[in-house]
């Protein structure tokens, strides 16, 4: 069993989306989504003809309200017991085991948009990086989209280095480069990018962005605050984090950062 297995045969993700600052993300996540299935929707008959693969599915978080919503879901995902519970839901999604670096079972140019929500963390080479995003683009049509979430490097060093007070065994491992850029291994489970990481990708691969945006801006940072919000008030957050998401000088300082792409 790999590193990844083992974690996320422990990892709650539906839990961790159901608390308030994962729901920021997912809220986000999905407003944008639908933007863009919106402009799909305008070119065909009906939601059902919109092919959608979310690669790295986990435990169908949002392939499973996407697919009850009419749309054609495929799913990949990894781990079997993600897949399992994906399954279990009983939801109208194609669901298999797979890897996003080798997506050989489906054809070039068939869906109309492809979610790459999960498989960025977890590569720790460019080439590998590089392998996901450019099988998301084969397998997406011409004009299709591709939705790719990394998690940022500042959160990490932030959060674990200075928050957690590990900052010095960070520096005597050598876990950090000269400029706070983290440098992870398979052991490390995650991987950190910064926005020039995410751009070098997009360029090579010939990608046009739309948008990117922080779905979760300082949501994981006020964990304990907002918590503490009443109803009113956390619907308020809500309202302030989706008229700032876009905004360039807050991406890339939260805790993930999600890229519009256009093939």
């Amino acid at each position: 069993m790999t590193e990844i297995e083992m974690h996320y045969n422990k990892f709650n993700e539906d839990k961790r989306l159901l608390s308030r600052h994962g729901h920021v993300e997912f809220v986000t996540t999905m407003k944008y989504v639908h933007i863009y299935l919106d402009e799909i929707l305008k070119g065909v008959t009906s939601k059902s003809d919109i092919k959608i693969i979310d690669i790295g599915a986990g435990t169908g978080a949002y392939s499973v309200p996407l697919a009850n919503e009419g749309y054609d879901l495929t799913a990949v995902e990894l781990v079997k017991h993600n897949l399992g519970l994906l399954k279990a839901k009983g939801a109208n999604v194609k669901a298999y085991q797979g890897n996003a670096l080798k997506l050989k079972r489906f054809e070039d140019n068939s869906f109309d948009m492809a979610l790459l929500f999960g498989p960025m963390y977890h590569l720790f080479s460019k080439e590998d990086k590089l392998k996901a995003l450019s099988e998301a683009k084969r397998i997406v049509k011409p004009g299709g989209y591709i939705l790719v979430a990394y998690i940022m490097n500042e959160y990490s060093v932030i959060t674990y280095a200075f928050k957690e007070k590990h900052i010095m065994e960070c520096l005597e491992e050598g876990r950090f480069d000269k400029d706070y850029k983290t440098i992870s291994s398979t052991k490390d489970l995650y991987d950190y990018m910064r926005i020039e990481n995410i751009n070098e990708l997009n360029e090579e691969l010939g990608l046009k962005r739309e948008k990117i945006i922080s779905p979760d801006g300082p949501a994981n940072y006020i964990r304990q605050f907002l918590n503490a919000l009443s109803e009113e008030e956390y619907e308020e957050f809500i309202k302030y984090h989706l008229s700032t998401c876009e905004r360039q000088d807050l991406i890339g300082a939260g805790g993930h950062t999600l890229d519009i792409l256009r093939k």
